[in-house]
């Protein structure tokens, strides 16, 4: 469990189920997925984070707010090949009503804290479709840089889909603001 000024990051309990299958359920949170996902989808992906955080204690974390689950946010071994893998991926995805209050910067400080203080780990990706600018502002706001020689076409995604095209982020331990801790996080 990691705690920051506002926030819990700690493993999925069974009564997130519902209001994370209404969130993967939500087309504006899914914009720059290739779909919405079902109950069945959600939970099968509920129970595959649940597990990775119990096995290796780290994962994407479930996050809450004053005891109420906003989606989660953490850390993933990225799961496809790239010029760019193997690498750990640092990923958020929040309910809308959560939406531009910095929560998603402010746990992303946190695990990124995690990775780098606690694992060791020398840098973190992360990547999103082109035109996702809510993920790509939050990833700027942790120092992560971009160069557009590492966009690629992401390989789970349809050929021809107009989410095909992802850019990569990249932070290094050295580049995470350090003045910038989960709890002094700008909102």
């Amino acid at each position: 469990m990691i705690r920051t000024a506002r926030l819990v990051l700690r493993n999925w309990r069974d009564a997130d189920r519902d209001d994370w299958a209404a969130m993967n359920a939500d087309p504006q949170v899914m914009e720059f997925f290739p779909s919405t996902l079902d109950r069945v989808q959600s939970n099968a992906l509920f129970d595959r984070f649940q597990a990775a955080v119990t096995t290796r204690g780290w994962g994407l974390w479930a996050v809450e707010h004053e005891g109420r689950f906003l989606g989660f946010t953490g850390l993933n071994p990225v799961g496809f090949e790239a010029p760019f893998t193997p690498a750990i991926e640092i990923g958020w995805r929040l309910r809308r009503d959560s939406w531009g209050h910095g929560f998603a910067t402010e746990a992303a400080v946190a695990a990124a804290s995690f990775a780098f203080d606690t694992l060791g780990v020398p840098e973190l990706v992360s990547f999103t479709s082109v035109g996702n600018a809510r993920s790509r502002a939050v990833m700027e706001r942790l120092g992560m840089t971009c160069d557009p020689i590492d966009d690629f076409d992401h390989p789970n995604v349809a050929i021809g889909s107009p989410l095909r095209r992802h850019v990569l982020y990249r932070l290094e331990s050295k580049r995470l603001a350090r003045s910038m801790t989960p709890d002094s996080v700008p909102s």
